[in-house]
């Protein structure tokens, strides 16, 4: 209790403190309990004012009471409504959903029906022969365009017709009957049409490409039969094979050998070799050689068969070139034969692949079989006529024929005649070099004593050289073979030593010079004329034609200016071994050398000169030449007057003779040939 005391006490303290108006007037002296009546006394009057105010505000009240009950009864009913259109809604969005459903549903059945129709109509289709089929079928020729595409229908119904017996389909057998029928037809009046035009290949005087473009139009044809009767395919096909196997091989039989009878009548023999003498005397039963060996060896016009312009040109006309006594090489033969077996070949290898549908080895087995006897035939003639060439060019023209020809055909991307090429080259080849070997022994055997009289000039069996090797290099260039080379660089070898033998049967070294120069001069101008200037056979007649120029130089020099060159050369030698001193008393020789120059040196330059120009057939050279001597003239004058400028000759009162260098440089120039 006394706690419970305590506590109230506490809280009345609180209160008081807690309220501002109190706490001033506890502090301040003022009775409580005064004023606490005054403060009941004015919630009194409140209340009675408050009172007053309900009273004169009644009527108001009530109507606002009433106001609220009516808007309670209006919300009550609203309630009421709106709790109806929820149990509407609700029972309408049930029966969309279901609504829904079903739509799912008959969208699926839709579908399913329409698959099932769109199947059941193709079907339908499939299996219904239109009658306009079977009309044209049966009365159109087969070289309309309507015949065509409903021969590509009735291929289509058989083909479905096989599909649908594969699934043991009833209906099937209700179109099986009219669809084979049909086919029947169809193949017996594409047979006949294709064996007709067969046969009109083998009519004479008929281009048979025009037909075989009639075949390409109708190209289906044969892919019906192949699908549908391969026994009648069978038939078309070996009766093709058999026909155009008998057209080619005719066809390049009877122009083979009329291309012979328009070939030059003289032809090399195996005595007609690059190291025969031309004096050679034959038997009194041998043929006649050739007007001149030298042909043989000469390239000329014949190497323009490998321009592009001939090598695809139009094919020779026998007859034609009989009427005018036209004779030709056997390269243009040759070429002429095989760019008609080109173009044929690749012609009948596309038609082939194309009409018959064949690749591969299927393709090439089937031109085999057309085309074989033909290439034996080809390939057998000329291993006859090979065995007994003699003409090395006729044959490296073949050669290089055949590589530009199977070049050709390689771009066309046409495999049909490379095993023919390859059999070609291997007759070829090894004839040429067999041919090259023994032009080669030939000069190897010749005897310099037998080739006639001494002459400086250029020599017959060099030119024959130059001419044939020149002809080989620029042949060559443009497919290069190692073989060649090889052998062509024995042949050079063998030329060189040739040269070397003829040479020293001259009693002077002076002469063994000329006809050095004049050789391999006269070889170097021929194969610069088509050979690279970067050649081998070219830098190595060029190394020789430079040596034995500069030593020819130094021979002619020598007995008008051999005393002078001879002094030269000694004083630089002892020059360079400080010993010139050793020369000091030769006053007496340097003074006739000096006075023996300046008296005689336009007169010996030139007879010089005039001895150079009889003794070399070419000018230019022979100009080249006296350049070169009269510039070493120069360089030894040069050389004399650098010796005497010493000190060991500063005294010596001959300088002043000397001919001052520029002086002797201009009337030098004077001397010099122009041509």
């Amino acid at each position: 209790t006394r706690f419970l005391w305590f506590s109230l006490v506490s809280t009345g303290f609180h209160c008081v403190y807690s309220d501002s108006s109190l706490s001033s007037m506890c502090f301040q002296g003022v009775d409580l309990r005064q004023y606490s009546k005054q403060v009941e006394a004015e919630l009194q009057r409140i209340e009675q004012a408050s009172i007053k105010d309900y009273i004169k505000e009644s009527q108001n009240i009530a109507l606002l009471h009433n106001q609220i009950t009516a808007c309670d009864s209006i919300l009550e009913r609203m309630e009421g409504m709106l709790s109806g259109f929820q149990s509407d809604l609700s029972s309408i969005s049930s029966e969309i959903q279901t609504l829904q459903q079903q739509s799912v549903s008959m969208n699926v059945r839709l579908k399913n029906r329409q698959a099932v129709r769109s199947h059941l109509s193709q079907l339908v289709d499939e299996l219904v022969v239109p009658g306009a089929m079977i009309s044209t079928i049966l009365d159109s020729p087969v070289t309309e365009q309507e015949f065509l595409e409903q021969l590509h229908e009735l291929n289509n119904k058989i083909n479905f017709a096989k599909e649908l017996s594969f699934r043991e389909t009833l209906a099937c057998s209700d179109i099986q009957d009219i669809v084979d029928r049909l086919k029947l037809k169809a193949v017996s009046k594409i047979r006949e049409f294709i064996l007709q035009k067969i046969y009109s290949f083998r009519k004479p005087m008929t281009n048979y490409q025009i037909p075989q473009n009639t075949l390409l139009k109708y190209r289906f044809f044969y892919q019906f039969l192949l699908a549908n009767e391969r026994t009648v395919a069978k038939e078309i096909r070996d009766e093709y094979v058999d026909t155009m196997s008998k057209i080619y091989f005719s066809y390049f039989k009877s122009y083979s050998g009329r291309l012979l009878k328009v070939q030059y009548e003289e032809v090399a023999d195996k005595d007609d070799l690059m190291g025969v003498e031309d004096t050679a005397k034959k038997g009194f039963f041998s043929k006649p050689s050739l007007k001149s060996r030298n042909t043989i060896f000469t390239l000329g016009q014949r190497g323009s068969i490998l321009s592009p312009a001939e090598l695809e040109g139009p094919i020779l006309v026998p007859h034609t070139a009989q009427r005018g006594d036209s004779r030709y090489p056997y390269e243009t033969l040759f070429r002429s034969q095989h760019y008609a077996l080109l173009d044929n070949g690749c012609r009948e290898f596309l038609f082939l692949s194309d009409f018959f549908m064949v690749a591969g080895n299927s393709a090439l087995d089937l031109f085999n079989s057309i085309m074989g006897k033909t290439l034996s035939m080809f390939l057998k003639s000329m291993s006859t006529y090979v065995s007994d060439c003699y003409d090395s060019i006729a044959i490296f023209l073949c050669i290089h024929i055949i590589l530009r020809f199977r070049a050709i055909t390689a771009k066309r991307t046409i495999p049909a005649l490379d095993k023919y090429w390859e059999a070609v080259l291997e007759l070829l080849w090894p004839r040429f070099d067999l041919i090259l070997e023994m032009n080669i022994h030939s000069i190897r055997n010749t005897d310099p004593q037998k080739l006639g009289v001494l002459d400086t000039r250029p020599h017959y069996i060099t030119r024959r050289y130059a001419e044939f090797s020149s002809a080989i290099v620029s042949i060559n260039q443009t497919f290069p073979n190692e073989r060649t080379n090889a052998l062509l660089g024995q042949l050079q070898i063998e030329v060189e030593n040739f040269v070397l033998k003829m040479a020293a049967e001259f009693p002077s070294r002076r002469d063994q010079l000329i006809f050095l120069i004049n050789n391999y001069d006269m070889m170097l101008s021929v194969l610069m004329e088509r050979a690279a200037d970067d050649s081998k056979e070219v830098e190595g007649f060029q190394q020789l034609l430079l040596a034995r120029t500069q030593e020819f130089i130094e021979e002619i020099l020598s007995p008008p200016f051999g005393g002078m060159i001879a002094f030269v050369k000694e004083a630089e030698a002892l020059m360079e071994k400080g010993q010139l001193d050793r020369l000091k008393n030769e006053e007496a020789r340097i003074s006739q050398l000096v006075r023996g120059f300046s008296s005689s040196w336009k007169q010996s330059v030139e007879a010089m000169s005039q001895d150079v120009m009889r003794s070399f057939t070419n000018f230019k050279n022979g100009t080249s030449i006296i350049q070169g001597a009269l510039t070493q003239l120069i360089q030894y004058y040069h050389g004399f007057h650098k010796v005497l400028n010493q000190p060991t000759f500063r005294s010596l009162a001959v300088r002043s003779e000397l001919i001052n260098l520029h002086h002797l440089m201009v009337e030098v120039k004077k001397h010099k040939p122009n041509f």
